[in-house]
């Protein structure tokens, strides 16, 4: 089988995967204990709990919480919660694949939600692990293995979400739930966030690998959207530098949504990001823009 540059880079980040960063194992907290505040963090609004056990997966994963401007001061105020796959990427420069390179999501949140563009929302990272490349793929694949998304789903859906509900201040309806990632991690969300339709409502597919397993996910698209009384609103992007074979393979997954009734400007957004490339880097300078159309301030909604 041959695989681009870019399928090459994600078979070496699974390869790669270190251990977790070590942190104090956290005693179960209180439901009104948020945990951890991160030592980096401005204003302690990231929140770590750390070693995170499932049921249905071996390995403990570390969950880190973004609460937004102004979450301490009204007390009785609940938010929407965007899910993202891939979580020491997000925020922290000494754990992200790349260090020093992170998507600085909570710097893009905090200028979107403190302008007004998007409603203020709590972001929960997920941090992967070495099994990364198995828990990030619906289907087993007869040279890489893989195909433990569905046990994925269920540690986020039934262990993972209700522990965030039991300790932050967030809303559960449908529409006030997102999950996200990027490249494999887009992967997993598309099939998550169609295996799991009645919870995830807004989906961030950014530089999906459709080609895992022969864009298998493809298929599922057709099989699946049927089932779906409500298309969940879709921000699906690509860097046009990301190598021919992604950029059409996600050309062929935003053909694949609108034959299947996702319509865009409103249910589903497509980008093709000049100069964007397969990267942290890149992936922060589209965080915003997704935030704004997966979660626009009251006065934007459409």
């Amino acid at each position: 089988m041959h695989f681009d540059h870019n399928q090459a880079d994600e078979l070496t980040w699974a390869a790669s995967a270190e251990p977790l960063v070590s942190s104090p194992e956290s005693a179960q907290p209180e439901a009104a204990h948020l945990g951890t505040a991160h030592p980096d963090a401005p204003q302690a609004r990231l929140h770590l709990h750390a070693s995170f056990a499932s049921q249905y997966l071996p390995d403990k994963r570390d969950i880190l919480v973004y609460v937004p401007p102004g979450y301490d001061r009204e007390a009785e105020r609940s938010y929407p919660v965007l899910y993202l796959n891939d979580g020491q990427n997000l925020f922290d420069p000494r754990t992200s694949f790349i260090p020093g390179r992170t998507w600085q999501v909570q710097e893009h949140a905090d200028a979107a939600v403190l302008a007004g563009e998007v409603e203020p929302l709590l972001i929960v990272g997920i941090y992967n692990t070495p099994a990364r490349l198995s828990e990030y793929t619906h289907e087993r694949d007869g040279k890489m293995g893989g195909g433990k998304a569905a046990q994925y789903g269920l540690t986020l859906t039934e262990e993972i979400l209700p522990f965030i509900a039991e300790r932050f201040r967030v809303r559960t309806d449908r529409d006030s739930t997102g999950l996200g990632g990027s490249s494999l991690g887009g992967l997993v969300t598309l099939y998550l966030g169609l295996r799991h339709a009645q919870i995830f409502g807004k989906l961030a597919v950014l530089s999906p690998s459709v080609w895992w397993n022969h864009k298998s996910i493809l298929g599922y698209v057709n099989e699946l959207s049927p089932q779906i009384w409500d298309r969940p609103r879709v921000w699906l992007d690509v860097g046009d530098k990301e190598g021919r074979r992604t950029l059409d393979d996600a050309e062929a997954l935003n053909r694949r949504l609108k034959a299947n009734r996702w319509v865009p400007g409103k249910s589903l957004h497509f980008e093709r990001v000049h100069g964007g490339t397969h990267d942290e880097g890149s992936w922060a300078k589209r965080v915003r823009a997704m935030l704004k159309f997966l979660f626009p301030a009251a006065d934007d909604a459409t």
